[in-house]
């Protein structure tokens, strides 16, 4: 009789709360915690947006100074997945040009070859570009020690894309929200499972009479 009235009581608490009101409360924490992650991934964005500004002009104190900023957010906050990561395309193509300078300079049988292509290229680009190195690439590559010269300048791509690793989880808005939603879900299958055996014990106890 005990056990009977015991068995009953402990339903009636289970059914206190419901379980669609544990549903709805999964559902709003869901979008909270959606939210708060796809925050965390603007923030990333604005971030690497900001380095490659920096990187486009051309102070490479700054551009640090943004990298390691990024870095830090990404290291800090889950949700932040950099894909490809970030890449410091003018840092290369202004130390491409630097080694593409270098190389001309040295003495070559058709003359300054470099002051060649420059001519040829600067009249069909207003403004310095990955499209006016790659002219002046293609234009050093027709003479005879051209293709020495070019295929001698080999920047590593390595020094020039980054790439920082969000953890799985981070103790901010994101994290804790994403706790809340397991712990509702957590809470709505103990409630399930708790009734069903609960019910079975029930009608055990009633064949046992």
């Amino acid at each position: 009789m005990v056990n009977k009235k015991f068995t009953k009581r402990s339903i009636k608490q289970l059914q206190r709360v419901k379980t669609w009101q544990l549903i709805v409360l999964f559902v709003l924490m869901s979008f909270v915690s959606a939210t708060f992650l796809r925050l965390n991934n603007i923030g990333m964005v604005e971030r690497r947006t900001a380095v490659i500004n920096a990187d486009a002009a051309g102070d490479d104190g700054i551009t640090q100074s943004r990298l390691y900023d990024l870095q830090r957010y990404v290291s800090a906050h889950m949700g932040t997945d950099m894909g490809n990561g970030v890449s410091l395309v003018a840092t290369y193509n202004r130390d491409y040009q630097t080694q593409l300078n270098q190389a001309a300079s040295y003495a070559n049988e058709n003359g300054n070859i470099y002051k060649k292509a420059q001519q040829v290229c600067v009249s069909q680009f207003s403004h310095y570009s990955q499209a006016y190195v790659q002219c002046t690439t293609d234009e050093l590559a027709k003479y005879p020690s051209g293709k020495d010269l070019v295929n001698s300048i080999n920047l590593p791509s390595a020094l020039y894309r980054y790439t920082f690793v969000s953890p799985l989880w981070s103790s901010d808005f994101a994290g804790w929200s994403l706790v809340v939603c397991v712990v509702i879900l957590i809470m709505i299958l103990l409630r399930f499972i708790g009734v069903v055996i609960l019910r079975f014990l029930l009608r055990q106890h009633y064949k046992s009479i």
